[in-house]
């Protein structure tokens, strides 16, 4: 599943090209992804002007003159790929391969911006993914958005926040750091980094990083600020890839640095000092991955 830098690079990806552009027609190869398009969606859409391209947790967001938004999930294998003249490029290499066979070319914008035509195509294999439309103006109250708790990127995500939220729960932190409901858009690659980081152990009670009082105790302190930085990271790195590292097939790059721990099951601990090796659990299906020795 794509995770919130891989989709935030999607977005500035997509935006110099969708930004200001007349969206001339919206061409839907099926009648649905995860779910059906919504009823009109393509004559609704069509025609208008792209006002602007934001994100949300794991959402993209298409704002339309008139306050209409598209949101857009990329699921477990969507992704976007640009045909503007001889100059295709796809926004975000993902950690796992993204499809590239046209027979899974679900949505197609076609697109008259400042630099002329393009498409801007939707590929699925999965159709995991999906397309909305709602109005900008009750967006805090659609149903994706609603219950969704603090983005990870803002001021707003502190120890005090975390410790109100994780009072008295007896659920691993993994999980809770999991739970949209608390912070939005954070997922399992970006939670094993940060745990890692800040030497907790995934096992550990989310209660207890929380003292008597409802204060934050140090270990959260680290927390919150590890994930700050290996959001922050992630979306720097791809940001640059995105400008610099252009490869040979016109694809953008998405975060070149390795994991510090996710998906190295066996392999030595790059703590400094640590020399443990990274082991792998499960909590509730999904993969964990932490080193015993330096996560408490």
């Amino acid at each position: 599943m794509p995770e919130l830098p891989e989709v935030e690079t999607v977005r500035r990806g997509l935006a110099p090209t969708m930004e200001g552009a007349l969206l001339v027609r919206a061409e839907l190869r099926r009648p649905d992804l995860r779910f059906p398009f919504p009823d009109n969606f393509s004559a609704s859409v069509s025609g208008r002007r792209i006002v602007s391209l934001s994100r949300r947790a794991k959402y993209l967001m298409i704002d339309l003159e008139g306050g209409d938004v598209i949101i857009a999930h990329l699921g477990m294998s969507g992704s976007f790929r640009i045909e503007a003249g001889d100059d295709p490029a796809a926004p975000g290499k993902f950690h796992h391969p993204r499809g590239k066979d046209e027979k899974h070319d679900h949505v197609i914008f076609h697109l008259n911006g400042r630099s002329g035509p393009a498409r801007v195509i939707y590929n699925d294999p999965r159709r995991f993914g999906f397309m909305d439309l709602a109005r900008r103006d009750g967006i805090a109250d659609h149903i994706f958005f609603r219950d969704l708790g603090q983005e990870p990127t803002g001021n707003a995500l502190d120890a005090a926040y975390l410790a109100r939220r994780f009072a008295g729960k007896a659920q691993p932190v993994k999980a809770a750091l999991l739970d949209q409901r608390i912070v939005a858009g954070l997922g399992n690659i970006y939670v094993c980094e940060a745990l890692w980081r800040s030497e907790l152990s995934p096992s550990r009670p989310a209660g207890s990083l929380v003292d008597k009082r409802g204060h934050a105790k140090q270990g959260l302190v680290a927390l919150t600020q590890a994930i700050r930085e290996v959001i922050a990271d992630a979306i720097a790195a791809g940001g640059s890839s995105l400008k610099d590292h252009i490869q040979a097939d016109g694809s953008l790059g998405y975060f070149q640095h390795s994991f510090s721990v996710y998906d190295r099951e066996g392999e030595t601990c790059r703590k400094p000092g640590c020399g443990g090796t990274v082991a792998r659990i499960v909590h509730a299906g999904r993969s964990t991955f932490y080193c015993p020795r330096c996560q408490k």
